[in-house]
C-alpha cells in the first residue's frame, strides 16, 4: 500500500443541503475526487492513457457531520484487491476538534480505457498503488 494521501478543504455553501450540513451526495463526490487525485499522483501517464477505474460499491459511515466553513482534511489509502478490483478507504476529519465526520470504502474495478472492459490487475498496476 502507498502511504496515506491526503486533502484539506474547506466546506463552502454548494455543499450543504436543507438542513445546512454537507450533503450525503457530496461525500460521493470528494471520495471520487481524492481517489483521482491519489492514482494520479502516482501514476505514469502513459498507464493512465490506457485504462481507468470506475467504482462497483460505496460504503459510507456517517459519524459526525459538517457544517459551513468546516475545515476538513480527508484522508485515502488503498486495501485488498482481486483480480480486476481494488478496495479504497476513507476518512474526513474536522480539523477543528479532530472529530472524524466518514468512515467509508470503496470497490473499484480497472477497464481497457478502449474496450471498457475488465482489466487484470497486473505487475505494472500493482507497483503503483502498493
Amino acid at each position: 500500500m502507498k502511504n496515506i494521501f491526503e486533502f484539506s478543504f474547506t466546506v463552502l455553501p454548494e455543499h450543504l443541503d436543507a438542513l445546512q450540513h454537507v450533503n450525503n451526495v457530496v461525500y460521493v463526490q470528494w471520495m471520487q475526487d481524492i481517489a483521482t487525485k491519489h492514482w494520479t499522483s502516482f501514476v505514469s501517464p502513459e498507464l493512465d492513457e490506457k485504462i481507468l477505474w470506475v467504482a462497483r460499491r460505496h460504503e459510507i459511515d456517517y459519524l459526525s457531520q459538517a457544517f459551513l466553513n468546516d475545515e476538513l482534511l480527508m484522508r485515502t489509502w488503498t486495501g485488498d484487491h482481486s483480480a480486476v478490483s481494488w478496495d479504497r478507504h476513507y476518512e474526513i476529519i474536522r480539523k477543528a476538534d479532530n472529530r472524524k465526520i466518514i468512515t467509508a470504502k470503496s470497490v473499484w474495478v480497472l477497464l481497457d480505457k478502449k474496450t471498457f472492459k475488465p482489466k487484470r490487475i497486473d505487475e505494472e498496476i500493482l507497483n503503483v498503488l502498493k
